[in-house]
């Protein structure tokens, strides 16, 4: 079943990606097919480079990470017969880039970045991002707490009782 034929995700990548770690077995007991056919399927997955790797969600409060992330909104200018793409690809290869999108509205990227503190973020956007050709401005918004991300809820959610009234 192919993405492109009917505009649906494949029911194996729907599944992975909202918790990579079924067994094959499991995975074959949901879809109803066999063991070996879930193997071959992820197989090829893997090797077309349909599924790119697998990630654990962390939440960094409980596992004592101190880095900084920001959200960085990027101005372009579009090249001529390339528009935002060799921009994008050469913005996304640093590795202080989490992730990068193109995006409609005011500004033409979203980019996250992750550093060690303040400084390597600002360090980032003043002496790599914002010195190359192209780049016509940016915005960086710290990140200051995530509630979801990746589908994961980050707190249980609190009971929405009644607040009790004094006199």
């Amino acid at each position: 079943m192919s993405a492109e034929n009917n505009h649906q995700i494949d029911p194996l990548l729907r599944l992975l990606s909202n918790k990579a770690r079924y067994t094959h077995r499991e995975l074959a007991d949901l879809l109803e097919l066999s063991t070996e056919e879930v193997k071959s399927r992820i197989a090829e997955l893997e090797q077309s480079g349909t599924i790119l790797g697998y990630k654990t969600v962390i939440d960094p409060d409980l596992s004592g990470d101190t880095d900084v992330a920001a959200f960085i909104e990027v101005k372009l200018t579009p090249e001529r017969g390339g528009g935002f793409n060799r921009l994008a690809m050469r913005i996304a290869k640093f590795d202080q880039v989490k992730s990068c999108h193109l995006t409609s509205g005011g500004f033409d990227l979203i980019l996250l970045v992750e550093g060690s503190d303040l400084r390597e973020v600002a360090k980032f956007v003043s002496e790599k991002l914002s010195t190359i050709n192209g780049v016509l401005s940016s915005s960086t918004h710290f990140r200051l707490k995530t509630y979801k991300q990746n589908g994961f809820l980050f707190e249980a959610e609190e009971s929405e009782g009644r607040l009790s009234v004094a006199p």
